[in-house]
């Protein structure tokens, strides 16, 4: 049978989706927790059913891993969200005035209601990643000697952020502004060094290293509450 990327299949009872990664230096999977299906990653399409063999003995892992994903968490008054790592409640004022952070740093206040609330809290995260994010990125920048790229806010579903050398542009999720600042500037580090490797090789994670040090506590940060952040709002 001829496989496709991208193409969506039943996996002993698993909903599971073919991607093609051509950066990718093994067979590997990845759960879509808001899709709620497992994504199988191959290098190039003719690695696609070794992916599907290899996908075969992990039936159980992947099974867990959907059962135990989080689900969507609306952005509302009272609800509890986090900042830098930090929890902080969320508060309705009158009025139709933009959302901000309270003096003391635990409440976001927000005009609006339902739809319009949620959009100003989600505006407030999205302002202080993008003031966040460029700092570390220019920081990462001037290590390394690079010029200046052109950089933007986004929320793609799983991924945390991407960077195309070509172009010089870097695209960074938003929701990565309620992970602690180490994660943040560990996530600015990662797409900053594909500017110098595109890959993911021993010397890309050694630009990443020469950055920030060693990234691995970071990266299992991530694998580990991504799902969560990821939920936020859903």
């Amino acid at each position: 049978m001829q496989y496709r990327n991208g193409q969506r299949l039943p996996l002993d009872g698993l909903p599971a989706r073919l991607s093609v990664n051509p950066r990718a230096r093994r067979l590997s999977i990845r759960i879509d927790a808001r899709a709620g299906e497992a994504v199988l990653i191959a290098p190039s399409e003719r690695k696609l059913a070794d992916v599907i063999a290899f996908a075969r003995t992990k039936t159980g892992w992947m099974r867990e891993r959907l059962a135990a994903r989080v689900e969507g968490a609306p952005l509302e008054p009272g609800a509890e969200v986090s900042l830098f790592g930090r929890p902080v409640r969320l508060g309705a004022v009158g009025g139709a005035g933009a959302a901000r952070l309270s003096e003391d740093g635990q409440t976001i206040l927000s005009g609006g209601e339902g739809e319009a609330f949620a959009r100003r809290v989600e505006n407030l995260f999205k302002r202080v990643a993008r003031e966040t994010l460029q700092a570390r990125t220019e920081v990462h920048l001037r290590a390394l000697g690079q010029r200046p790229v052109k950089m933007s806010i986004a929320d793609p579903k799983s991924r945390w952020g991407s960077c195309s050398p070509h172009n010089r542009t870097i695209r960074y999720s938003w929701r990565v502004v309620m992970a602690p600042p180490a994660v943040i500037d560990y996530l600015a580090a990662h797409e900053v060094a594909h500017l110098v490797h595109a890959d993911h090789s021993p010397a890309y994670w050694s630009v990443v290293e020469r950055l920030i040090g060693d990234h691995r506590p970071h990266r299992k940060w991530l694998r580990e509450h991504g799902p969560a952040l990821h939920a936020v709002g859903r």
